[in-house]
Parts: C-alpha cells; structure tokens; sequence
C-alpha cells in the first residue's frame, strides 16, 4: 500500500502564516508539490470548505484540517510542526501540530481506517508529545507509521505512555453497585477524523467515571452496528454527530444528549454526566419512536411557544409553499408574454386560441404566438393557486394533514369572492384552527379512523368556508378592492414613498417575516397587472429589486474593503455576487447575523434608495423571482440595473463606514484603559 506520509510532506518549526487559511493553503500546495494531487487551489478550496463548516482545532494544540477531494489522486498526510501557533478554534487555545488529510473522493476502506486510525493516535499524550520532541523529518515518518501500526511510540523524549483505555467492563465497577451503562454514536460529514477521535474521547471520559461505554462509529471507514442486547441495556445514549443517525429507530425511548461532533472531542465528559444525568431523570428528551420524530420534535417546540409565534409560523409556512407556484407560474407567464405578446392576456384571446388550434394546426402558421399561449394559459392556471395554496398550508401548519383540504377549500372561496390575499390568510387560519379544534374531541374508538380523512376535513371545510361566504368574505373583497384601487392610482411623490416602505421591508431582515409580507403582498396583484394597470407590475420590480442589493453589497464590500470583513465574510462575498443577481436575499445573512447592528441598517438605507428609484422611474416586472435573469420579464431595464447598482453602492460605502467607525471607536477604548498594576 503506498505510503501515507513521506519526508517531503512534512514541515517543522515553521511559520506557514497566521490563519487556518495560510496553512492549509501551504500544506494543499505540499501535497500537489509532490504529485499526490492535481492541483493545490482545487484541493485548498475543498479542504477550506470543509474547516469553514467545523473548526478542525481539537484540545492539546492540535488541528486536523481534512477533506475528501477530486483533486487528490493519492491518500496523503501532510504534517505541519508550527513555530508560531494559529488558532484553529479549540478552545483551549491555538495549535502547533497541524495533521492535514487528504482522501481522494473513492478512497479504498483500508486506506480509510489508516488515516482514522491516525485521528485516534492524536488524542494520545504519549504520541503528541514524541512528535513535539522529534528533531527531524525521518522522525515524524517514523512516529506516524509506528502508530498506523499500532507500535508504541519512540520515549526518547521521556514521555510517558497515556493510551486510551477501553471501555469500562462490570466487573472493573466500584464494588457495591454495577455502573451505569451507555452507548453512542459519533459521526461527522466526511467521517475521517472527528468521528474517531469523539468516539476514543467518550470513551476515555466514561472509563474515569466508572461508566461502560459501547460507541458506534458511522465513519467513512465502516461502522459496526452495537448489539441490539447492548443498546437495550443501555440507560442513555449520546449522539455526537453532524448528520442523521443511522438507524435511529435502534434507540427508541432512550434518554438522550445530543450535540455536534466536536463537542465530543472538546466536552466528553460532560456529555458523560449529561447522559447519567438524563439516565436518572424521568422527563428527560428521549429518542422518538421510528415514524413519530416529526411529531415529537414539533410538540416539544410548540410547547413554549406563544399564540405570536405559532402564528407567524403559520404564516411563512405558507407563503414557503405558495412561492413555487407563484415563481414558475409568473416566469411562465412572462415567456408567454415574451413569445406571443401582451394582448395575450387580453379578453377570451389565449382561451380561443388553445381551444382552435394544436401543434399540427398552428394559428396562421405561427409557432411562437401558439407556445407563448401555451406558456401563459399554464403560468396563469399555475398562478390561480396562489390564494388556495397559500391558505391550505396556513391550514396545515395549524392542524396538520387534516387541515389541508378545509385550507385550500377556504382559500378557493375568497378567490371566488374577490377577497384576494388577504382573504386567504383569513380563512387559512380559520380552517386550521377548527380543524385543530375538531381533531382535539374525544371520539369512540370506531370513528377515530375517519377523523383525519372524512370527518375532520368535511366539519372543517364547512364551518371555515361557510364564515367566508356567510359573513367575513364581502367585507374582505371590499378592503381588497379598496386597496388595490389606492395602489394603482399612486403617483409621484406618494408612489416614491411606497417603493421606499417595500425597500425597507425587504431588506430589514433578509427573507424572514417582514420580508415575506412585502414579496407576498407583491405577488399576490402580480396576475392583476395590465398594459393599462401597470402599478402591480411596479410592486414586483420594487420588491425584486431591493432584495437584490443586500447580498450584493455585502459582496461589493468585501472586495473595497477586505480588512473589515473575517476569512469566512470574505468568502460568503465570492457566492453573495450570484446570490444577489438571482433575487436571494439571504445571500446577506452571514453578513447580518455576525454584524447585524451595522449590515441591517446599511442594507435598508440602499434598499430604500433602490425602491424609491424603482417607482420613480416606473421600472415594471412581470415576473415574480429571478432577479436579472429574468430581464426579458423587466420594463424600463436600464432603470432596474440603475437603480439596483445604487443601492448597491451605497450600502456597501456604509456598511464599511460603520465598521470602520465600530473599530475605531474599539481602538480608542482600548487606548484609553489604565494597564493594571502588577501585583508584587
């Protein structure tokens, strides 16, 4: 088997820069230097990613940056001895000893296990400490390939050898009592390293609290299933893991403490206590039952919530499911459109010419007039769910399945009566909250089959539609006419102030609830919008074009000013540049949720700047998502990318100015502090 590590990949006592960035980008070129990888910057990129979802740091000065890669043809450990230490986020401080590995993205299972079994020799004192005292090259190769041996590594340096014992047995259990036993699991996203070393480090903590401690490790070099007899006998279970368990279902019932996989590196025993903890403790979480995870999780979330929070996540469930319809239909429709011209929408036109004419009879030969029907009448038909879907999956947030059918039945009803929208968020409630309420009656066991099926939809649908036709229906449709009379007679100075409230909105916080009211109330008159009506085609482009600038300008700064963004930031810029040209907010997130007193307010500032040059100017959109690549979808286009490009530059020139004032003031406070007196 090809060696894993050789001289030439390994470095001691050097400064290879002062960031996790700076030394893997180093150890990535080694690596490619040596043949055993294509090329450095594709191997950096994937290994960098990796570090930037789990800090590799874990505690005695030791980092393991890993990655599977395309790149790497060869399975490789670079090993770096570092004379200035860089922080790799362990919590006890930076790292000196750097182990960087690279799998290729097939490797072989015996390569696998060498470099897990590597991973597991890191959190042995008696090997961090030879490789610390080793004074040459030849002598980390030695040392490394001692432990992919399972030799003991070389005293020379008199360290004392301090392996990780097994698992306590019963009979090695303080006299008097039999210990309390455990299991885990331990997993990570590439299951080379951590996966290992969390399970050596639990395992290590339960030996010194007298606990037994069988470990599952689902890593990328196999796992072996725990005995069902172990696991039933267990009194808790720890998973540390970064993805899904497998095989959940094994540990039904059993308490359980659950984190990421690091902190079973960084915190075993804690987690130790934590499980004997919850081992003792009746109303302790417990892993659901296989089938009854959804439910369980959402009971105990819904437990502490208050009537505001259930509702508002009633809400933005379901405008979540409603955008898709309302994307492909609007897009759709735009290519109508685009290919068969606007009057298409006018009178029964696009309905006679579908009912006339088939692809082999084409009218008066004319393909793109034919398709561009088609596109329109199924973005149209696509678009009549929006008040349906919207106010059935309010429903189903509410009350569940159940609550579907009584929604979209609801919310047909207020499309029917011209209660648009806002009708649809009435009567989705309505239908969710009497279904929930039906669902709570106490039934003969002979009927309870028929609740969520028949008899719950049926009640449901009834009482919720019948108060939109009977009483709530009329008055709505009249606040909605209303509405929409007063939106499509804006102009001037009023139609200014509208696009500056919508630009606001969209961008105080970047695709959560006030941003979905915004885009929600757009597309909700998108299909309302005319060659003669053209105020709700104005919304849309306001709205799309104010949430395109957030990521932008956060991607805009980093490149003007790099010093006052973190590796990571600068990083999110490089995708924030796409993210933003396709009308995703939340391409700027990253940004707001480590700064948000100073992204938030500048993104708003260039969002009202961009919505008020949107209505001004009378920029219209047709389509409802796609930023600029919907530009066949765009009236006045030259405005939109003006006016998007604005706000754009003006957020970025002020989120750099209130960083760069935030660490100035920094710099002055700290200035300014006495030095403590040393004390004698």
């Amino acid at each position: 088997m090809t060696q894993l590590i050789t001289t030439e990949l390994v470095e001691l006592d050097q400064n290879l820069g002062s960031s996790p960035e700076d030394v893997i980008r180093h150890l990535a070129s080694k690596v490619a230097a040596s043949g055993r990888a294509t090329e450095a910057e594709g191997l950096f990129t994937d290994a960098f990613a990796r570090e930037q979802k789990t800090a590799t740091g874990v505690p005695g000065g030791i980092a393991i940056p890993h990655c599977r890669s395309t790149a790497v043809t060869v399975p490789t450990l670079a090993m770096a001895r570092l004379s200035e230490p860089v922080d790799f986020g362990a919590k006890d401080g930076p790292a000196d000893l750097i182990f960087f590995i690279a799998a290729p993205e097939g490797a072989d299972q015996e390569h696998l296990k060498l470099l897990s079994k590597l991973a597991r020799s890191l959190i042995k004192k008696d090997f961090t400490g030879a490789l610390r005292s080793a004074s040459s090259r030849e002598e980390i190769v030695e040392l490394v390939d001692g432990a992919l041996a399972d030799k003991p590594a070389s005293h020379a340096a008199g360290v004392p050898a301090d392996a990780v014992p097994a698992a306590v047995s019963p009979d090695s259990a303080p006299a008097g009592r039999g210990p309390k036993r455990l299991v885990a699991v331990t997993a990570c996203p590439t299951g080379i390293a951590h996966t290992y070393m969390a399970a050596d480090s639990l395992v290590a903590a339960a030996q010194e609290a007298g606990v037994d401690l069988q470990v599952e490790t689902q890593g990328s070099s196999g796992a072996k299933p725990l005995d069902p007899a172990v696991i039933a006998a267990a009194d808790a279970v720890i998973f540390a893991v970064d993805v899904d368990v497998r095989g959940k279902e094994r540990f039904a019932g059993k308490p359980v403490i659950n984190a990421p996989v690091k902190r079973g590196i960084d915190e075993p025993a804690k987690m130790v206590q934590e499980a004997l903890a919850a081992a003792d403790n009746p109303n302790a979480r417990r892993v659901p039952h296989f089938g009854a995870e959804e439910q369980a999780e959402n009971a105990a979330t819904e437990k502490g919530e208050h009537i505001g929070q259930k509702l508002k996540k009633a809400l933005l469930t379901g405008v979540s499911y409603m955008i898709p319809f309302v994307a492909g239909g609007g897009l759709l429709i735009a290519l109508g459109f685009l290919l068969a011209g606007f009057d298409i929408a006018l009178g029964t036109k696009a309905n006679d010419i579908l009912a006339n004419n088939t692809l082999f009879n084409l009218p008066d030969g004319n393909l793109a007039l034919y398709l561009g029907t088609v596109m329109f009448k199924i973005g149209a038909l696509s678009m009549g769910f929006l008040v349906p879907a919207l106010a059935g999956y309010i429903a189903y947030a509410i009350a569940d399945r159940p609550g579907i059918a009584p929604g979209f039945v609801a919310g047909a009803v207020s499309g029917f009566m011209g209660a648009g929208f806002l009708g649809g968020i009435v009567g989705g409630l309505l239908a969710g909250y009497i279904a929930h309420l039906i669902g709570t009656w106490s039934v003969p066991r002979w009927l309870r089959g028929l609740m969520p099926v028949v008899i719950i939809p049926l009640l449901a649908s009834i009482v919720a539609s019948g108060l939109m036709f009977l009483i709530l229906g009329g008055p709505i449709a009249a606040l909605t006419t209303g509405l929409n009379g007063w939106l499509s007679g804006m102009s001037g100075a009023s139609a200014i102030v509208l696009g500056i409230i919508l630009g606001l909105m969209m961008c105080f916080d970047l695709g959560g609830p006030v941003n979905k009211v915004a885009y929600a109330f757009a597309v909700a008159g998108l299909g309302a919008g005319s060659a003669t009506n053209q105020a709700p085609w104005q919304i849309m482009a306001t709205v799309m074009a104010a949430g395109m600038v957030p990521p932008l300008a956060m991607a805009l700064a980093t490149v003007l000013d790099k010093k006052v963004f973190s590796l990571a930031e600068r990083e999110n810029g490089k995708a924030a540049w796409l993210l933003g040209a396709s009308f995703i907010s939340e391409g700027a997130i990253p940004f707001a949720a480590a700064d948000p007193l100073r992204v938030i307010p500048a993104s708003m500032l260039g969002g009202a700047l961009t919505g008020a040059l949107t209505m001004a100017t009378g920029v219209t959109s047709q389509a409802p998502h796609g930023g600029i690549f919907v530009f066949f979808a765009i009236g006045n286009l030259l405005m939109f990318v003006v006016a998007i490009l604005a706000g754009t530059v003006v957020s970025a020139l002020a989120v750099i100015a209130l960083k760069r004032s935030a660490a100035a003031k920094a710099a002055r406070t700290a200035a300014t502090v006495e030095p403590v007196p040393a004390t004698v």
